[in-house]
């Protein structure tokens, strides 16, 4: 497509902005601002929007240190709960990313005016039940206007989804393949985050209900499977450490990844684990994560978790300049066996703003398959999308073949 082009024959250049990034002043979100200040490129017409001018007007000021040119930045307000408001945030540019969550709670009407005025949508969701709403509701109205929904554009879940793009790559053709991905840290989470995290937790009925709705609504692949199963506890031989089932998002999101392309062969399986060296440590780490599940059920227990990290809260620069990620596959397919690592820095906090940034910026100028309505960032961006990250200084790398 031409990217002076937009859908239906909509200039590029027609709306005032090219990227908008709601939530600008939260913890996430000012650190993609400052990533946005230091490299969005020349021309490109981008703006803050949050609910509190006060506080954007104070962000706008720390980006000027960085880019005397953000001086001028545009300041937009917008609330959550206003849809009137987020309908005409949504009509005024071609890209909106939103650091405002809990989505679940918060994100619903966002998602909905940029289906409505064929905006293209990326957030940080790990939230199953809020996309799988997100699908039920918005996709079929998104695919009529062009919008391209992308969720999970940060840690959740660009790491699993590009990491297992990348590999199948390297896998041959036309054959069932299978992948094992193991995951190690050692970040901090921020107050955000967490919210996030203790709500999804809680709303276990709610996050079945919105997968059971989803299945009737979503068509299946024929003559190809595709499986996201949650593997068992276990030792790994191939990276020496106890790897840990992880209940999280990314494996839907790698499964519809592998849905929607046929690169993924016939008969596609993925696991992810957390990979952890000591046997005590898996044992401890599964307990506390057992314990936080119990405790996320109880309002009151949720409540008080949250408050011991209030949203805008996160480590330091100092904390996250020592933080680091690595992402390890080791996948199989015809005869060949494949291991690949993606890596990087702070994956929370650093890595997620340069993520979601990028996402940003490659929809709103790099040239993309023609796709519309909900869509993986493998589906929508895949290699302009990882060649940015690589670009940016996310490391995928193949270790061996064999």
């Amino acid at each position: 497509m031409d990217e002076q082009t937009r859908r239906e024959g909509e200039p590029a250049r027609e709306r005032p902005y090219d990227v908008v990034l709601f939530g600008a002043t939260g913890f996430v979100g000012a650190l993609t601002a400052e990533y946005l200040a230091a490299h969005a490129p020349a021309g490109c017409r981008w703006a803050l929007a949050g609910r509190d001018l006060g506080k954007l007007e104070r962000l706008r000021e720390r980006l000027t240190v960085l880019d005397p040119g953000c001086a001028g930045l545009p300041l937009l307000r917008a609330d959550a709960g206003d849809a009137q408001g987020l309908r005409e945030l949504a009509a005024s540019t071609r890209v909106l990313a939103t650091t405002v969550g809990p989505y679940v709670l918060y994100g619903a009407e966002l998602v909905a005016a940029c289906a409505e005025a064929g905006t293209d949508y990326v957030d940080l969701t790990g939230e199953p039940e809020f996309v799988d709403r997100t699908y039920v509701e918005h996709d079929a109205r998104a695919r009529e206007t062009g919008a391209r929904l992308v969720h999970a554009c940060g840690f959740d879940s660009i790491p699993a989804d590009l990491g297992t793009y990348f590999t199948v790559g390297h896998l041959p053709e036309g054959v069932p393949l299978r992948v094992d991905s193991f995951m190690r840290s050692n970040a901090l989470f921020s107050g955000g985050t967490l919210a996030s995290a203790l709500t999804a937790m809680g709303r276990g009925p709610q996050t079945l209900a919105a997968a059971r709705e989803r299945r009737l609504h979503e068509p299946r692949v024929p003559g190809r499977r595709v499986r996201g199963p949650l593997g068992a506890p276990r030792f790994s031989r191939e990276t020496g450490t106890w790897a840990l089932p992880l209940p999280t998002l990314d494996p839907r999101i790698v499964a519809r990844s592998a849905a929607a392309l046929e690169r993924y062969g016939p008969d596609f399986r993925y696991r992810q684990y957390a990979s952890v060296k000591h046997l005590p440590v898996a044992v401890g780490g599964a307990a506390a994560v057992g314990a936080t599940v119990a405790l996320a059920q109880l309002p009151a227990a949720r409540r008080w978790l949250m408050n011991r990290w209030e949203p805008g809260q996160g480590p330091d620069a100092e904390r996250r300049a020592r933080s680091w990620f690595s992402v390890r596959f080791v996948a199989e397919g015809g005869g060949r066996r494949v291991f690949t690592e993606v890596s990087g820095g702070d994956p929370g906090y650093g890595e997620t703003a340069k993520m979601l940034a990028e996402s940003a910026l490659c929809l709103a100028y790099d040239a993309l398959p023609q796709r519309a309505g909900q869509l993986t960032t493998a589906v929508a961006m895949g290699d302009a999308l990882l060649d940015r990250l690589q670009k940016a200084g996310i490391r995928f790398r193949v270790a061996a073949v064999r």
